[in-house]
């Protein structure tokens, strides 16, 4: 009777972590950026540094990844962290995304923390204007500090020239890129067109050395293509593909063309997406 007894408590015990487990890797409802076309009416808009890191949102009591996954900082970096959500980006510096990475989504936490800032972008589900919602951030940090937090300034965009100037500006000390954001509106979740995300792409070819299955929905069709570039590197390419070229895939040893927004360390294109087949 003992051990059965211990085995049912090890089953409920196991029963709790699985679920949590499935909670933890949910994906998030967030707030996504539609691509700038060019032709939007911008002026009046906020306009800020699209900062290259680990997007973390703060549930009030944890922080996790948009994934839903948690994400183990050390105690003293969410000290003094409200009760209300947060969302913004886990950063050190610009052209560090692999150290971001490494810092951040160790199971362990480690001394690189202490090269990590929490950049606050956006408060989730708070009533009120952008302004209002960044406001109260602004507020509780102020009676509540943390030194590893900041609140990602905001400039009042007055037009195009505006907006290229800033992007110059940005791309010319190795930034990303530049987000808009329409502060009249209210807190929204999902893709919105008064939130764009503003980038400067490069063109680059490669040849298909090879096919990856999809999953999920893309199942029994093309997930990814392996690509090799004229330099060696290889690497997977996974956006950017219709429904249709995912069931109908470009065939070995094609060449394709897809746009990029730089490298990483490893020489791997950063955010590659599909365009077309190279035409002969």
């Amino acid at each position: 009777m003992k051990v059965f007894r211990n085995l049912l408590k090890y089953l409920i015990v196991f029963a709790f972590l699985f679920s949590q487990s499935l909670v933890f890797s949910k994906d998030l409802t967030l707030q996504k950026a539609l691509v700038y076309q060019g032709d939007e009416k911008i002026t009046g808009f906020y306009m800020s540094e699209k900062l290259d890191g680990i997007r973390g949102y703060w549930d009030g009591e944890k922080l996790l990844t948009r994934s839903g996954k948690l994400i183990n900082t050390p105690k003293w970096f969410i000290e003094n962290f409200p009760p209300f959500e947060l969302d913004g980006e886990l950063w050190s510096k610009r052209n560090d995304f692999e150290f971001i990475q490494s810092a951040v989504l160790k199971k362990i936490p480690t001394d690189s923390w202490e090269k990590i800032t929490y950049n606050i972008f956006e408060v989730p589900n708070t009533k009120g204007d952008f302004s209002k919602r960044l406001e109260k951030a602004n507020k509780w940090f102020e009676t509540n500090p943390n030194k590893n937090v900041k609140i990602i300034p905001q400039i009042i965009c007055t037009g195009k020239d505006h907006l290229n100037g800033f992007l110059k500006k940005i791309e010319s000390k190795g930034g990303e890129g530049v987000i808009l954001k329409d502060p009249s509106q209210n807190y929204h979740n999902g893709k919105i067109p008064y939130i764009l995300k503003v980038k400067n792409f490069s063109k680059m070819e490669g040849i298909v050395i090879g096919i990856n299955k999809g999953k999920g929905k893309y199942k029994n069709m093309m997930g990814s293509l392996k690509i090799k570039l004229d330099n060696g590197i290889i690497f997977n390419l996974g956006s950017g593909f219709s429904d249709l070229e995912r069931a109908n895939p470009p065939k070995i040893n094609s060449r394709v063309v897809f746009k990029h927004y730089g490298f990483t360390k490893n020489k791997i294109p950063k955010f590659p997406s599909f365009l077309d087949l190279k035409k002969e």
